[in-house]
Parts: C-alpha cells; sequence; structure tokens
C-alpha cells in the first residue's frame, strides 16, 4: 500500500504540473512587455503659434517675426488610422489663441524692432541704465503697439517616436476646467486628426479601475525634453513613472477622475495611464501645485481622465475604438516570441513592424537586440522547470517498476489470515511443504497436517504419485 501510495502521488504531481501548463504559457504581460506594447502609440504634441507683426517705429512700416510661441505635451493613437487624444489644454493655444498671446506677440516685436535704435537715439547702452531703459520701453509701447497689426498661424504637430512630424487638425475639442466662477463644464480633452496610416494604436480598459491597482504614465515631461545633458533623441522616446490608484475623486462638476501617486510633470498633460495589460484606464489631465503663485509641483496626486469618459468623448466621431490596425498584431507577436527567447521569430516580425511604421524607437531598439542576441546567444537559467518534471518521470517510472515487479511475483501468494478463513468456511486447504531441503532441516517448524515433498521431489516426478483431494484447494508452502 505505501508504494500503491507513492505511484499515486507522483502521478499527482505530474497531473498538476500538467495542468499547470497551460497557465504558465499564458501567464500575464511583464512589465517591460507592457512598457513596449504601449510606447510606439504614445507622441510628442506640439501647439505651436507664429506671427508676423507689422509695426511703425517711426522711421517707416516694416514686418517683424517674433519667436513663436511653443507648447509641448503628450498624446496617444485611439484609432491606427489616424485618430489621436491629448488634453483640451495642451492644443488650446493654438486651438483658440488668447488674447494675451497676441498681446506678447506684439510687445516681443515691438521691442525687437523699437528699443535698440531708441536707445541709440538717446545715446544709451543696453543695461547700463535699466530703470531709464524700462521707462523707455513703456513709452516706446505704449507709442507703437495701438497701430500694430498681428497675423498669427496656429499649428498642432504630432511627433512620432521616428522624428516623423505630422500635421495635425482639432476635430472635437473640450476646455480644460476652470476655478473661474461659472465656468462651463469641460472635460479637457481633444480629438486630432493626422493624414491617413497605419499607426500603433493604444486599447481601451473595459472594466474600471479600483484603487490599489498599478498603473503607468507614458509621457513626454518638458524635464526630459528641454534637459541640458540629454541629446536630442531625449524627445523622441516616451518616458514611463510608475504608481497605482490612490483615489477615485469628482471635480466640482461631478466628473470622474482617477488619483494616482505615479510622478508626473509638464509636458506629461495629454498622456496615457495604462494597466497591467497594456490597456488605456485613463488620460493624465492634471496635477497639484504647493500654494503660492510659482507654486511647484506636488508629486504623489495627480489627476487622469477615465477612460469612459474618453469612449464618450469620441462617440460622435469617426473614431473606431479596439481596432488592432497592422501593426499592433505584429509588434505584439514579436514582443511575445522575444520574451520567449524565439530571437529569430522577433526579429522578422520587428522587421515587418518597421516596414509598416518605419523608424520607430522602440523597434529599432527590440529589431537591435534580437539581432545580437541571434549572434550572441545569452546564457540560460537552468531549467528547473525540466529538471523537475524529468525527476518526477524518473521516480514514477521506478516506483511504478517496482509495484510491477512485486504485483507479478506475488500474484498468487496467499496470507495465513486467508489460511485460516478457508479452515473455517469448511474448505480446508492441503498444505504442501515444499521447502527446500536444507531449510527444511535447519527450521524445526514443522506445519500440523501438511505433506512434504521438497523441490527435489517435484523435479523426480514424485508428486505425480500424490494422491489429493481435487475438491480441496492446495496451497504450496516455500521461503
Amino acid at each position: 500500500m505505501i508504494r500503491r501510495f507513492a505511484f499515486s502521488l507522483s502521478l499527482g504531481l505530474l497531473i498538476g504540473v500538467g495542468g499547470a501548463l497551460p497557465a504558465h504559457a499564458q501567464q500575464g504581460l511583464s512589465v517591460q512587455e507592457t512598457v513596449l506594447r504601449a510606447k510606439p502609440a504614445t507622441v510628442l504634441i506640439i501647439s505651436e503659434v507664429s506671427a508676423e507683426v507689422t509695426l511703425n517705429c517711426g522711421g517707416g512700416s516694416q514686418t517683424v517675426k517674433p519667436a513663436a510661441f511653443r507648447e509641448t505635451g503628450t498624446g496617444w493613437f485611439i484609432d491606427p488610422s489616424g485618430w489621436v487624444i491629448t488634453n483640451g489644454h495642451v492644443v488650446q493655444p493654438a486651438h483658440e489663441p488668447p488674447r494675451w498671446l497676441i498681446n506678447q506677440m506684439a510687445e516681443r516685436a515691438v521691442t525687437r524692432a523699437c528699443l535698440g535704435p531708441a536707445l541709440e537715439a538717446a545715446r544709451m547702452q543696453p543695461g547700463d541704465q535699466p530703470a531709464a531703459e524700462e521707462a523707455l520701453k513703456r513709452r516706446l509701447l505704449d507709442k507703437v503697439l495701438p497701430t500694430v497689426k498681428v497675423t498669427i498661424t496656429p499649428q498642432v504637430s504630432v511627433v512620432l517616436s521616428s522624428g516623423t512630424r505630422l500635421k495635425a487638425e482639432v476635430k472635437k475639442y473640450s476646455p480644460p476646467a476652470s476655478t473661474e466662477p461659472g465656468a462651463p463644464s469641460a472635460r479637457d480633452l481633444a480629438l486630432l486628426k493626422v493624414p491617413a496610416g497605419n499607426y500603433p494604436v493604444l486599447p481601451l480598459a473595459d472594466a474600471t479601475v479600483q484603487i490599489g491597482d498599478p498603473i503607468r504614465i507614458l509621457g513626454f515631461p518638458g524635464v526630459v525634453l528641454s534637459h541640458e545633458l540629454l541629446n536630442k533623441s531625449a524627445s523622441l522616446d516616451a518616458s514611463v513613472t510608475t504608481g497605482a490608484v490612490s483615489g477615485l475623486k469628482e471635480d466640482k462638476a461631478n466628473h470622474p477622475f482617477i488619483q494616482t501617486d505615479a510622478s508626473a510633470a509638464w509636458g506629461n498633460s495629454g498622456g496615457p495611464a495604462i494597466n497591467t495589460k497594456a490597456e488605456l484606464v485613463g488620460v493624465l489631465t492634471f496635477v497639484s501645485l504647493a500654494p503660492g503663485a510659482e507654486g511647484s509641483i506636488v508629486q504623489g496626486f495627480n489627476f487622469a481622465i477615465p477612460t469612459q469618459t474618453v469612449k464618450t468623448f469620441v462617440a460622435d466621431q469617426f473614431v473606431k475604438l479596439n481596432q488592432p490596425g497592422k501593426f499592433n498584431p505584429v509588434w505584439f507577436a514579436g514582443l511575445r516570441d522575444y520574451f520567449t527567447d524565439n530571437w529569430k521569430g522577433a526579429k522578422r516580425k520587428f522587421e515587418e513592424a518597421d516596414k509598416i511604421q518605419p523608424g520607430l524607437v522602440d523597434v529599432k531598439r527590440m529589431l537591435g537586440e534580437a539581432t545580437e542576441n541571434i549572434k550572441n546567444p545569452p546564457p540560460r537559467p537552468f531549467p528547473w522547470f525540466w529538471v523537475t518534471i524529468g525527476v518526477t518521470l524518473l521516480s514514477a517510472g521506478g516506483y511504478g517498476a517496482q509495484f510491477a515487479i512485486r504485483w507479478h511475483k506475488n500474484r498468487y501468494r496467499v496470507g495465513p489470515s486467508e489460511i485460516i478463513k478457508l479452515a473455517e468456511s469448511g474448505r480446508e486447504p492441503i498444505i504442501l511443504d515444499t521447502r527446500q531441503q536444507k531449510q527444511y532441516d535447519q527450521n524445526p517448524i514443522k506445519i500440523h497436517g501438511s505433506i512434504r515433498l521438497s523441490p527435489e521431489d517435484l523435479k523426480s516426478g514424485a508428486a505425480a504419485n500424490l494422491d489429493l483431494d481435487k475438491t480441496r484447494p492446495v496451497v504450496a508452502y516455500c521461503t
């Protein structure tokens, strides 16, 4: 019974391991694969307003082009044919150029064109007399500004991680939320359209998030884009911050928001917040600032617009939700091959993805790593899983063989208790003592009522002369 139990236990272990195999094959995405699925669909948004200012400093009309106003944010493809989501406040300067921006352009143009000659006429050097220079500047602005003519050219651009810059058209716009009394209800979303193509896309999550769920925010924070130690490639590669859902809140208009402790900065606005399946759960919209006019960002208290709000926002547009397009299936399959050590399969799929949407940073990087791994395979970890399977199979086979041998050897063996039961039932057996002669002589124990028949007698044919009652069972006793 002990061996049979051991054999059953081994089989149970095998069944348990075998049953776990499908789950192992279908395990969740790693952090690296999750991020790589989402990064190509994340794009840099640039809102730019350039201007031509026609003015007269006193010597005749002239046209000046002041430095363009430029603001950056983050967006992501919601439809592979070229539809992009970002924040309303990211595109607001170009979509609804504010009056202060036009005035600022005019002031810069007047200062640039008129202040230098005015200082020269007043026999002043720039910076020598700050107070007098500022007073002169104010007089020039008061004199020239009323007659200037400002022509602005707003533009919204979407920049892929390949560096490709696409002109975007704002198809739907909801302004950012305002703290002003009586301000209209707003969702701070904008839907952009770029030229048709086969773009990476982010699928939208169906389930609502819960407090404590892990969350990752992708985007292009300004602190990275303008960092003095980083080269221009930093503006093409989205950054990722990690945190969790820390609250489910509502604004003053009772709109839902997701609070997260994942860090964010200027430039992250409009960036996707994803779950562990690389699905969109929210769109970062605003951060928290410390008290004061120049309050700094208080990290750990950032807010995102939930997925359901995004679905409602685009419901009346020609946006097709959760369409994988051509790029995603190939890219995802390549990542799956890569993270299961199928370097050659990954390389083929990454090359195909690069043909669909050329030059994306992450595709180029992963293609290079897959190629390098084919040439110089990384050391594989010791296969403990398969060693365990092998040891288990060997153990099961050994126990099985021992069980079979013992069963075959003892298949006709009966115990003393069974002999007693036969006698008590009236079917008293005939017992043949067939021990070898040497053992019979050395062992003084004799079986009462048994017939002595040594192995030598059996060989000589003496057993044929025995007159046995054929109605009674015959039991041979041997060693």
